[in-house]
C-alpha cells in the first residue's frame, strides 16, 4: 500500500502498479503551490496566480490520442481520424510504463473530484500525477468534493495516470511518437506519456463524458452556458477554442453556468466542470474584466511570460505559445451560478471564427440550418491550441467537438435536434472571425460589436429583426442590430473592397462545406442537406 504523507488520507494505488511511492492526496492549495515552486519550476505572479510551463508540448496532441478497441464497445466508437484504435496489450504496456515512472521513488500527487453537476450521472475522477501543478490544475477543473464526500469517495469511476515526464515507447505507437494519450473505456482509465500539457487531462475527462452521457439520453456539448439573473433565460455558446466561448459567456449582467463543457438532459443544462480554462493571450482588464479579476491565488497560468523582477504577466507575449491559458475555479467569476445547473436553453449560438472573412456577423438559423452547421462545425483553427498550428486554418469539427467525440456525430445531432424541437430554442450563427477580407487582409470583428450582437440575442431584439438572404450560404443575415452601427459590417459583401472577390471567396468556402459534408449526408437527411450552401 502506498504511503500517506503528512497525515493526509491514505490511498491504495497497488491496482495501478504503484506500491512504493510517497503519496500526497488531496493536498490544500497552498501546499500544492509550495510543491510546484520547489519541484516544477513554478512562480507566484503579482496577482497571486501560479505560473507554470508545460514543457515542449504547449497544446494538445490529437494525433497521439488512442482508444482501446474493446469487443464490448468497438461497434459504438467513431473510429478514424479522431479515435485511433490500439489493442489492449499496447494500452497495458503504456500503463505499466507510466506506473513504473510514478513508482520510481518520487512523490506522487493524488487528486479526487467529480465530473458533472448532474447528481444522477456524475463521475468520480482520480488523478495520479508526478507534478504538483497537474494536481492543482485538476483540483481547479474538477468539481471539488466536500470533506464528507471525500471521506466516502471510495474507488473512482475514472482514473488518470499522468506520467507526462517520461516518453512512450515509439515502437508501440502507430506513428512512432513518444507521446501517448491512451484511453480504455472499459477500464475507465487514461494514460498520459510524453506531454506535460495539462489540457490533456481536462479533455480526457470530457472525452469520457462524451461516451457516458448519451447512454443516459443526455447530450454532451462543447459549449459555454449562461443565464439571465432570474435563471429563466439560458443561452448556449458552441464553438472551438478561440471562437469566444469563455469570453462571451463571462457577462456581468448574466450568471455563468460554465465556459466549455456541458450536458443537456430532461432537467435542463448542467456544467461538467468545476473550473474555467480561458485563453489569456492579449487578455486585459478593459476587454475581459471578469476573467482578468479571476486570475488570483488558486489560479494556474500555463505558459505565460512573467517579468522576473515584478512578477507581472505579459499577456500580450506569445514568446512561449499563442495558447497561453488560465485555469481558475468557476466561483472566481463573481456571478457564477453555483450549483452550475439551469433550465432549458432559449437561445443556442454557434460561434465560428471565419478566417476567410465571408460569413455574416450574425445569422438567424432554421432548425434544419442549425443541424447542418452543428454537424459541420466550421471555424478556423487558431494558433497554439494544437501543436503545429501557427496560422488560422480552415477546420470542420463535427458538433464543434470532433476531437473529443467518441460516438458517431449523428448520435449527438439526433439529441440536439430533439431538444431544439421540444423546447423551441432559437438558433444563431455568430461569426467572431474576420470581415472586409480574409486573415491577413481584412480585420477581426471587434469584440464590442460581437458583445452587442449577443446582448441583442439575449434581449430578443433579433427574433424579428430584418434579414437579408445570403446568396451563397442561404443564411438569413440580420441587417439591423442595436448598438452595432454600419451596414458594411453586417453585410460582409459590402465590407469587402471588391464584391467579386467576396463572391469568389464565398463560393470557395461553400465548396469546402460540401466536401466536408459528403461523409455526413446519409445520416443528416434531405432537409438538413438542403439547408447547406447553394
Amino acid at each position: 500500500m502506498s504511503l500517506a504523507v503528512e497525515g493526509l488520507m491514505a490511498v491504495d494505488l497497488s491496482r495501478l502498479g504503484i506500491t512504493h511511492a510517497a503519496v500526497i492526496r488531496n493536498a490544500a492549495v497552498p501546499a500544492l503551490y509550495e510543491a510546484a515552486i520547489a519541484a516544477d519550476g513554478a512562480t507566484i505572479t503579482a496577482s497571486g496566480a501560479l505560473a507554470v510551463r508545460s514543457g515542449a508540448r504547449t497544446g494538445r496532441s490529437p494525433a497521439d490520442k488512442h482508444v482501446v478497441r474493446d469487443p464490448h464497445s468497438a461497434d459504438q466508437v467513431w473510429w478514424g481520424a479522431v479515435n485511433h484504435p490500439i489493442d489492449e496489450a499496447t494500452f497495458l504496456a503504456n500503463r505499466q510504463r507510466a506506473a513504473r515512472f510514478l513508482d520510481s521513488g518520487r512523490v506522487v500527487y493524488v487528486q479526487d473530484g467529480f465530473a458533472g453537476w448532474h447528481p444522477a450521472t456524475r463521475v468520480k475522477v482520480r488523478v495520479v500525477a508526478a507534478n504538483a501543478y497537474h494536481a492543482l490544475f485538476m483540483h481547479t477543473m474538477l468539481i471539488r468534493p466536500t470533506a464528507e464526500e471525500l471521506a466516502g469517495f471510495g474507488e473512482p469511476d475514472f482514473t488518470i495516470l499522468n506520467a507526462g515526464g517520461t516518453g512512450a515507447d515509439p515502437a508501440l505507437s502507430p506513428t512512432g511518437s513518444t507521446t501517448a494519450i491512451d484511453m480504455s473505456l472499459e477500464r475507465g482509465e487514461l494514460v498520459i506519456l510524453g506531454s506535460g500539457y495539462a489540457g490533456e487531462m481536462k479533455k480526457g475527462v470530457f472525452t469520457l463524458m462524451h461516451w457516458r452521457l448519451p447512454k443516459h439520453g443526455i447530450l454532451s456539448m462543447h459549449c459555454a452556458a449562461n443565464t439571465g439573473l432570474r435563471g429563466d433565460d439560458v443561452a448556449l455558446f458552441f464553438g472551438l477554442s478561440g471562437t469566444g466561448k469563455t469570453t462571451l459567456s463571462a457577462d456581468p449582467r448574466r450568471r455563468l453556468i460554465g465556459d466549455d463543457e456541458h450536458g443537456w438532459g430532461d432537467d435542463g443544462v448542467f456544467n461538467i466542470e468545476g473550473g474555467c480554462y480561458a485563453k489569456c493571450i492579449r487578455l486585459s482588464a478593459e476587454r475581459e474584466p471578469e476573467i482578468f479579476r479571476a486570475i488570483r491565488f488558486g489560479t494556474v497560468l500555463e505558459n505565460v511570460v512573467v517579468d522576473p523582477a515584478t512578477r507581472r504577466v505579459d499577456y500580450d507575449s506569445a514568446t512561449i505559445t499563442e495558447n497561453t491559458r488560465a485555469a481558475y475555479p468557476i466561483e472566481f467569476i463573481d456571478n457564477a451560478a453555483i450549483p452550475c445547473v439551469a433550465g432549458h436553453p432559449r437561445n443556442v449560438v454557434f460561434l465560428t471564427c471565419d478566417a476567410s472573412g465571408v460569413l455574416p456577423p450574425v445569422s438567424r438559423l432554421s432548425h434544419a440550418q442549425a443541424m447542418y452547421h452543428f454537424l459541420s462545425g466550421y471555424t478556423a483553427r487558431v494558433a497554439g491550441t494544437e501543436m503545429g498550428v501557427v496560422e488560422p486554418q480552415v477546420a470542420f469539427s463535427a458538433c464543434f467537438s470532433a476531437a473529443f467525440l467518441v460516438r458517431d456525430p449523428s448520435a449527438y445531432a439526433r439529441l440536439l435536434a430533439e431538444r431544439l424541437r421540444r423546447h423551441a430554442a432559437r438558433a444563431w450563427l455568430v461569426n467572431t472571425g474576420w470581415t472586409g477580407g480574409a486573415h491577413g487582409v481584412g480585420r477581426r470583428i471587434d469584440l464590442g460589436a460581437t458583445r452587442a450582437i449577443v446582448d441583442a440575442i439575449h434581449a430578443g431584439a433579433l427574433d424579428r429583426a430584418p434579414t437579408a438572404r445570403d446568396p451563397v450560404f442561404g443564411l438569413e443575415a440580420v441587417t439591423e442590430v442595436p448598438g452595432v452601427s454600419g451596414a458594411r459590417l453586417l453585410d460582409p459583401r459590402r465590407a469587402w473592397a471588391d464584391a467579386d472577390a467576396w463572391e469568389r471567396a464565398a463560393r470557395g468556402l461553400a465548396g469546402r462545406f460540401h466536401d466536408n459534408f459528403a461523409g455526413l449526408a446519409a445520416a443528416a437527411g434531405p432537409d438538413v442537406l438542403a439547408a447547406g450552401p447553394a
